[in-house]
């Protein structure tokens, strides 16, 4: 029977979740906060020995069982799932049962968001983890929402009432937190075991998703929509290389990174006139840094591209990023050999990094005219998918704004911004100004004492340029010239978000 497949039963379940509390902030108080912050560094141990100290809690049992793979009591779970049972649990494939002991088959846990769109919490069940499994992963492993979930959600401009295409669902995560808003969810999988992981997660959530199974765009040929989101199966993994396992839901059996252009050039046959797709991705560096980067941007055609690499990393740190994700431990033979396969792939073809970042693309109602690659590869703050949604926006505005229209443009200094100084002892003038972000990518710009002038002056009762000749005469230059050197990075820093329209 497939999972989940009782309506009745996955209701006494839901009922019982919530009774039992079972949340993220429940299970804290279930094992404390000392045990959580071991947990997200996959350490259960601290987690088990509090349990063990305290009287068994209803959210406690679940956790033990659902999260840290433990064995528990039958008697014990029938309490912590009064209407559901152990029986009701196996039946639903959740669990089973054998000398009145209950094991998991399945990692159930809470899952808590919090973005522009308010607060959402929901339970998701995946296939267990690497903790519970004590082992390397198996190849068919369907992932919960892990960390690239969460990143994904944070940087999703708004999804309003139209469609969403979740492509490559795994188990479900996107599809839930874009059905929130949108009237119409398509969520695809390569792999049916995934899709019956987000047909469950769906039922068990009340919430409706179209679900399909296909490779890449295959399940909604001709079909086209106003978001697509996606965390694709990005890893580059060496192809056909003995022992190499091929997990299904990091690589799509792709040579290099072909999964991710793939995606990039097919998302313009998909997105409606406007429509804004977003994924997470890897790319390959081959000799020169700006060429790598072109070519991630020409994957996008005739869309809009703006791509934020977060990191660049060298194949030794790539491949032991993952080989050790996949559960093989340093210092074993295994690991060494996996290794080496990962870095004779990259030698072979020539590659000297790996990027990883965000990439956005959207329709345009006209000609495509944003082209950005930019490195940030610092500390973010909150409201990323804010600050790419109004990028986009200021975009949009200065592309009819030549330099004169723009000075005649009034602006006012996001209310996130601060200007820092730095003096050299004794100094009447700074060394280095900065304007500093708190939200969003939380940039850090370096700008001359002239910018910072402007930028100062902006506070929504002049025009930028109104404000640039007034800096121009205290500082005895031609206003011209002041105009000239300061309208392009007032673009940049409005594109940036350190601007705004006043």
């Amino acid at each position: 029977m497939p999972l989940g497949a009782d309506p009745d039963l996955l209701a006494s379940l839901r009922a019982d979740l919530d009774a039992a509390r079972y949340t993220v902030e429940g299970l804290e108080a279930a094992w404390g906060p000392v045990a959580a912050e071991a947990l997200g560094r996959d350490d259960p141990v601290p987690a088990l020995l509090e349990l063990a100290r305290r009287e068994p809690s209803p959210a406690g049992v679940l956790g033990a069982l659902f999260v840290l793979g433990a064995d528990r009591p039958a008697d014990q779970v029938d309490r912590a799932l009064p209407g559901t049972g152990t029986v009701g649990a196996e039946r639903l494939g959740l669990i089973r049962l054998a000398d009145g002991v209950a094991r998991a088959l399945v990692d159930l846990r809470p899952y808590a968001l919090a973005d522009e769109s308010g607060v959402a919490a929901w339970w998701i069940a995946s296939d267990p983890g690497e903790m519970a499994l004590g082992g390397e992963l198996p190849e068919e492993h369907v992932l919960g929402a892990g960390a690239a979930s969460g990143t994904l959600a944070q940087i999703l401009v708004g999804t309003g009432t139209g469609s969403v295409l979740d492509l490559g669902t795994g188990s479900g995560v996107q599809g839930l937190i874009a059905a929130r808003s949108a009237s119409r969810v398509v969520a695809t999988d390569v792999s049916a075991r995934a899709l019956e992981f987000a047909r469950l997660n769906a039922a068990l959530n009340g919430v409706a998703l179209d679900l399909r199974e296909g490779s890449l765009y295959e399940p909604v040929a001709g079909e086209r929509f106003d978001r697509i989101v996606t965390n694709p199966p990005f890893v580059i993994t060496p192809r056909g290389a003995d022992g190499v396992p091929a997990y299904t839901y990091r690589d799509g059996g792709f040579a290099g990174d072909g999964l991710v252009e793939a995606l990039v050039r097919g998302a313009a046959d998909h997105l409606a006139p406007g429509g804004v797709a977003q994924l997470l991705g890897n790319w390959e560096v081959r000799g020169d840094l700006d060429a790598a980067r072109q070519r991630v941007l020409d994957w996008a055609g005739p869309l809009d591209v703006w791509v934020v690499e977060r990191d660049l990393l060298d194949p030794a740190q790539y491949a032991e990023t993952w080989v050790r994700d996949g559960g093989a431990q340093p210092g074993t033979a295994r690991y060494r050999s996996l290794v080496r396969a990962w870095l004779e792939d990259f030698a072979a073809r020539g590659v000297t990094a790996i990027g990883a970042g965000y990439v956005t693309l959207r329709a345009p109602r006209g000609t495509a005219t944003l082209r950005r690659f930019e490195h940030l590869d610092g500390a973010v703050g909150s409201g990323i998918g804010a600050a790419i949604e109004a990028g986009l926006a200021a975009h949009d505005l200065q592309r009819a704004l030549p330099d004169d229209a723009l000075a005649d443009t009034v602006l006012v200094v996001a209310p996130d911004v601060t200007e820092h100084r730095h003096y050299w002892p004794g100094d009447a003038d700074p060394t280095v100004i900065e304007l500093r972000q708190g939200t969003g990518f939380a940039r850090v710009r370096r700008v001359d004492t002239v910018a910072a002038a402007v930028v100062g002056a902006c506070d929504g009762e002049l025009p930028v340029g109104a404000i640039a000749d007034a800096v121009a005469r205290l500082l005895d230059a031609d206003p011209d010239d002041t105009r000239a050197a300061v309208l392009p990075v007032v673009r940049e820093l409005w594109f940036e978000g350190f601007l705004a329209l006043g």
